[in-house]
């Protein structure tokens, strides 16, 4: 997101810069009608037209209020198309979102151990700005997933687990770093840290994507801080 962002995330096919080096997305692959058959180029094309107009329906209308009509107009394609490919736009936003799990999951074994010196904070300074890049790529989707009463709850527990699994990367990050120090940090106090620093960081991002004008960079950088800061006190 550029400094004073707009608060609209990229596109399904902008999230690639975001996500670069990680595995192909799976969404690609179409949802329940696509599964059990491989596509072809001109087929991963048509999914792709649909998970982008898919994402900038739910963008701008939020799940509820879009329907498949929406979808393959916007597409500019038929029903009987969109219907060879998903069954429904469940279905789409499933498929939508496997692509933010697995980026956010890859955000877990990427978070670094934070030593107390300049590399330890740039390491986690770029740890904070991807997880940035991942959110603001996934933005649309990540705000109707905090819905449970909208997804439902099988689809809401997917994402609660890659959520308290950052948590716990976060916390174990956060031990590590402090046994480098020769300190023992409680485990209680140390997962309570990495639950509210792991909350600090979402309530931002989502801020930054619901038009709310702040610097991008410096609160990247003030991000960095409080997280540093935070590692070194416990």
């Amino acid at each position: 997101m550029p400094e004073g962002n707009t608060g609209k995330p990229p596109t399904a096919r902008g999230a690639s810069r975001a996500t670069a080096g990680r595995p192909r997305r799976p969404s690609l692959g179409g949802g329940a009608p696509a599964q059990d058959r491989e596509l072809r180029a001109q087929g991963r094309q048509t999914v792709q037209k649909l998970l982008e107009a898919g994402l900038a329906e739910f963008d701008e209308r939020g799940f509820q209020a879009v329907r498949v009509d929406d979808v393959v107009r916007r597409a500019k394609t038929s029903h009987g198309t969109f219907y060879l490919y998903f069954s429904n736009k469940e279905d789409l936003f499933k498929a939508l979102l496997q692509d933010a799990l697995i980026d956010m999951a890859a955000l877990i074994d990427e978070f670094p151990v934070v030593t107390r010196n300049d590399a330890g904070r740039a390491a986690l300074r770029r740890w904070v700005n991807s997880f940035c890049d991942t959110y603001a790529a996934h933005a649309s989707v990540i705000r109707i997933l905090s819905q449970a009463e909208i997804v439902g709850e099988e689809v809401f527990g997917d994402g609660l687990q890659v959520m308290f699994k950052l948590s716990e990367a976060i916390t174990g990050g956060m031990t590590a770093a402090t046994r480098t120090a020769g300190k023992e940090t409680p485990a209680g106090h140390a997962e309570l840290t990495g639950v509210a620093l792991l909350m600090m960081l979402e309530r931002i991002n989502y801020l930054l994507t619901v038009e709310v004008r702040l610097p991008r960079e410096e609160m990247i950088d003030r991000l960095t801080a409080i997280i540093f800061a935070a590692f070194h006190s416990v």
